[in-house]
């Protein structure tokens, strides 16, 4: 291959290597697809990499078909060097083609089909939202759930809202449109002996966390229902994939900024559940997602009752200050302040004491923390002084060290 002089305009700017399916950009410059497609979605790129002119990500990449013939009878006439001729490329998917496959919907092929589309590059995504597919799959998950049947094809219309990638501001209008698309999933969340149940529970949670984090946020968490937070509960304390569970932890987060929502968490058992998942010591970004729910529901006096009724909580938080990062040691912080502040009976200060908490709180009065989290700290440790400064768990000699700014 390297004694064969290859015409330069063969080889795509990008990948230096012979084009297989070449493309050419508004701005003018050809490209082998599978490069400027990568170069534009999976890198995030929004310049043309030649000119570097303006090239939006929905912009059209024109095929070139003269210049692929001419590479392909390029590869024919050396092919006795070895040469491979390029494969004519498939024809890219246009909407009518889906309109098509969307007449099918009774057949689970055709949710196969549209899921391996959805997959198969970002190209397909534009035709896909012509097609109103997303449309299309909301209705088939809500129509399982107005018949209460499980139905063949139910686990791809989930993924395939995963993979379409709908603009931000389409999804509150879908979601209002569809209004029963919450009480659905919590409804698939629900059902027992599905066949892949762990793997549709997930596409469930995900498709939650995207609906809340995309949509009408507002309008989404106040018709959040009691059932709802139960059968969160119970996603939580059986199990899903690790995704899942960080998508759960993601809802509960959001819902949790209601004071309404607080109470029905915290009467659903959330609490509890959220202790235990702490307890089993998580990856990072799980941990932060506990400590800030935790940090919601204590700002009641029914969460920071159940937050005491689980004998490792105290421990817990305060072992993560210090441990985990800034944002955690922030609400693991403010929890123990609430906690002393408006729940500090004696019993409940001298399981400070022995869990540690106010050695923890010293060391975050030295360590290189915000000036706000070092004043919460020293508020702790001042406002029951009396009670534990004589106790042999206090560290004095790091508390008298500490000089307030």
């Amino acid at each position: 291959m390297e004694e064969i002089e290859v015409p330069q305009y063969f080889i795509c700017p990008i990948s230096l290597q012979i084009m297989n399916d070449p493309v050419t950009a508004i701005t003018g410059i050809t490209y082998d697809r599978e490069s400027i497609e990568q170069w534009l979605f999976n890198n995030k790129n929004t310049t043309c990499p030649v000119s570097k002119q303006l090239l939006p990500r929905d912009s059209d990449l024109t095929p070139n078909h003269t210049l692929r013939r001419l590479i392909q009878a390029w590869c024919t006439q050396n092919a006795s060097l070895g040469i491979v001729r390029i494969p004519t490329p498939k024809p890219p998917l246009n909407t009518l083609q889906v309109l098509k496959l969307l007449k099918h919907l009774h057949h689970h092929k055709t949710f196969v089909q549209l899921e391996l589309l959805a997959v198969e590059n970002h190209r397909n995504n534009k035709c896909l939202l012509e097609a109103e597919v997303p449309r299309a799959m909301i209705l088939f998950i809500i129509n399982c759930y107005r018949k209460n049947q499980i139905q063949k094809g139910l686990q791809e219309a989930l993924s395939i809202l995963q993979f379409v990638k709908i603009p931000k501001k389409e999804w509150p209008l879908l979601v209002k449109d569809h209004d029963q698309i919450m009480d659905s999933l919590a409804w698939i969340l629900c059902r027992e002996g599905m066949e892949n149940s762990v793997a549709v529970k997930s596409h469930a949670l995900l498709l939650l966390k995207k609906i809340i984090n995309k949509g009408d946020t507002c309008h989404v968490l106040e018709r959040l229902k009691p059932e709802f937070f139960e059968t969160m509960v119970k996603i939580l304390r059986h199990g899903v994939t690790q995704q899942g569970t960080s998508a759960a932890l993601h809802v509960l987060l959001s819902a949790s900024s209601s004071t309404r929502n607080r109470i029905v968490m915290v009467e659903a058992g959330v609490v509890h559940e959220v202790v235990e998942i702490e307890m089993g010591a998580p990856e990072k970004r799980v941990t932060e997602l506990t400590l800030a729910i935790l940090f919601h529901l204590c700002c009641c006096a029914n969460g920071r009752a159940k937050f005491l009724s689980h004998e490792g909580a105290i421990a817990v938080v305060t072992e993560r200050i210090l441990k985990v990062s800034a944002a955690v040691d922030d609400r693991a912080v403010f929890v123990l302040a609430m906690v002393a502040k408006f729940s500090g009976t004696k019993v409940v200060l001298q399981e400070m004491l022995k869990a540690g908490s106010m050695a923890k709180l010293c060391m975050v009065l030295q360590a290189d923390r915000a000036k706000y989290l070092k004043d919460k700290a020293m508020e702790i440790l001042k406002e029951h002084s009396e009670l534990w400064s004589d106790s042999p768990c206090f560290p004095r000699s790091s508390f008298c060290a500490y000089v307030p700014y």
